[in-house]
């Protein structure tokens, strides 16, 4: 990250570029270039030790601008060049074929509930749950790709890449990172949300939980609408349709991923039918509105701001809002209110005591019913199976 690199981030932050770097040294001590710089290094020690990608590739998928920077980097830093590296690891660089990583995260992790709230939501032909594997298409810079991740050794997933070019694998990681929680610290919100005598044994029983999050900001977005006073079958079948309607068909030979999911620009101008026609529309304005650049899915957004743009599309409401930034936005607080199990189990407790976990507390309460840890909520039973799927 060079200064017009920081200055683009202060810009993005709404906040000036001397006050950006004062914050770093307060809080990092060092300055956004040196932080980026770091990272960088990381990466491609990463790529060096895990993958067998030529170094070529590795210094331009870490965001060297150059070879012959990427090579001073290294022996400023280490002391030797990223081939002595890699000649000390005993490993040999290859040419294609799939790239491994592990990624790791602080225990414990539920991988059992987060793989079950995927695999009830997975999208046909875009996603496919099977042996406790997750794989999914996706669309990269230079064409369509997929991947799968598995449970790995030592506190880790294990994330394998199908893609035509290696530059958009750590794009890729991180935001698999985003979709399975791996940056979570379940100790402290365990800490925090346990203090709460409803959700201390929610806790006690499933202490890894997650929140799911998104490999696309959109995709959740049309999920959520469609999931609008359906079913999360229901919903998922809708999807599909979609999916195989407007999405670009891929060659993989994968069971399950047949095609990428639609772009906002394909739906904003689809005629959407085999539902309700104010669904149909909801999910064409909200097509617009993230082709026009009015609705983004940055990590910068204020997670307020954005709801609030969100429920002024039609058919857009506080439910689907909450949803999609607790999913796309990793909002930690986020929470659905107007949910029906959120609100049976909560009864008139106040959830404010829950802040800033409250998107935690709601997969713990979604949870607990699919588990059958929370009973009592005088539900009838189509109301008991929507709830117990949990969310939308």
């Amino acid at each position: 990250m060079e200064d017009a690199g920081v200055d683009a981030l202060a810009e993005r932050l709404g906040i000036g570029s001397r006050h950006l770097r004062r914050l770093f040294l307060e809080h990092l001590g060092a300055t956004p270039v040196a932080v980026a710089q770091t990272r960088r290094l990381l990466a491609a020690k990463k790529l060096i030790d895990e993958t067998a990608l030529p170094l070529t590739e590795i210094a331009i998928a870490s965001g060297f601008g150059s070879i012959r920077r990427f090579n001073a980097s290294f022996r400023a830093t280490w002391d030797r060049s990223p081939r002595e590296l890699r000649r000390a690891r005993g490993a040999t660089a290859a040419e294609g074929g799939p790239c491994t990583l592990e990624l790791r995260y602080r225990p414990p992790f539920d991988w059992s509930a987060l793989i079950g709230f995927l695999a009830g939501r997975a999208i046909s032909g875009v996603e496919h749950v099977a042996s406790d594997i997750y794989r999914r298409t996706i669309i990269t810079s230079r064409g369509p790709g997929w991947f799968e991740v598995r449970q790995a050794d030592k506190n880790a997933l294990k994330l394998t890449v199908h893609c035509p070019d290696a530059s958009d694998l750590l794009t890729i990681a991180t935001k698999v990172r985003r979709l399975f929680d791996l940056d979570a610290d379940p100790q402290t919100i365990n800490r925090h949300l346990r203090q709460d005598p409803l959700l201390a044994p929610l806790v006690k029983a499933r202490p890894g939980l997650r929140v799911p999050g998104a490999w696309d900001g959109f995709e959740i977005g049309v999920r959520a609408i469609l999931g609008q006073q359906v079913s999360v079958a229901g919903a998922s079948t809708l999807a599909g349709r979609l999916v195989q309607k407007y999405g670009q068909p891929v060659a993989f030979d994968v069971e399950g991923l047949t095609h990428t999911f639609p772009s906002p620009a394909t739906l904003a101008k689809a005629d959407i039918t085999g539902m309700p026609a104010a669904r149909a529309e909801a999910i064409r304005q909200f097509a617009r509105a993230v082709a026009s650049g009015k609705v983004t899915f940055d990590a910068a957004v204020d997670s307020e701001a954005f709801q609030t743009k969100l429920c002024e599309l039609p058919g857009i409401g506080p439910w689907t809002a909450q949803y999609v930034a607790m999913r796309a936005l990793s909002d930690p607080d986020a929470f659905p209110a107007s949910d029906l199990v959120l609100r049976r189990a909560c009864g008139r407790n106040e959830t404010a005591s829950w802040r800033p976990w409250r998107a935690y507390a709601a997969m713990h309460i979604w949870q607990g019913v699919k588990d059958g840890t929370i009973d009592g909520l005088h539900m009838d039973g189509k109301s008991r199976r929507k709830a117990a799927a949990g969310g939308g």
